[in-house]
């Protein structure tokens, strides 16, 4: 974590605030590159239901790149310094980059939803940890999960190749 101030929010230690702060930093790298991500693959979409799947990511975008601003605000709050940087981003992270390319509506769906995997569950795991130090917090992102989780239904939903009248 970059510089951190000598002040948190009112409730917290100075030592649980800058625990808290430290474990946002990993969520805020997995949102920005999350809607970086969905940009990528909402930029390079082809084939079959292309338009369905080009419009439905851009709603998925906007609203990722808010939770990472409310993320870094909740951050810079706890007397930290938040870091959006790309070099701190590719440095710090402990997952693999998004690998397709230029690519049909399914193998980008199929990426897609394995990235909704690892950061929903990095936000569940986060969720527990936070939970015992600082409610506000575990709000913020027990409400991005549901959002997040719901955008992964939406990809598993184009994916779902069962038929209906089965």
């Amino acid at each position: 974590m970059a510089s951190t101030n000598e002040y948190t929010v009112p409730g917290l230690s100075l030592t649980k605030g800058r625990g808290v702060a430290d474990e946002l930093q990993h969520r805020l790298h997995a949102l920005n590159d999350l809607h970086l991500t969905l940009k990528h693959a909402h930029w390079n979409v082809t084939g079959p239901n292309f338009i369905a799947v080009h419009e439905m990511l851009d709603p998925q975008i906007e609203l990722v790149r808010g939770y990472a601003d409310e993320v870094a605000e909740r951050i810079a709050a706890l007397g930290a310094s938040p870091i959006g940087t790309p070099g701190a981003l590719v440095k710090d992270r402990t997952w693999e980059d998004y690998k397709v390319g230029r690519g049909n509506t399914l193998e980008h769906l199929a990426a897609i939803d394995s990235v909704y995997t690892g950061v929903v569950e990095d936000h569940r795991k986060a969720i527990a940890e936070i939970g015992e130090v600082d409610p506000i917090t575990e709000d913020i992102l027990i409400g991005q999960t549901a959002e997040l989780e719901k955008f992964q239904w939406f990809v598993r939903a184009h994916l779902d190749t069962r038929d209906s009248e089965g």
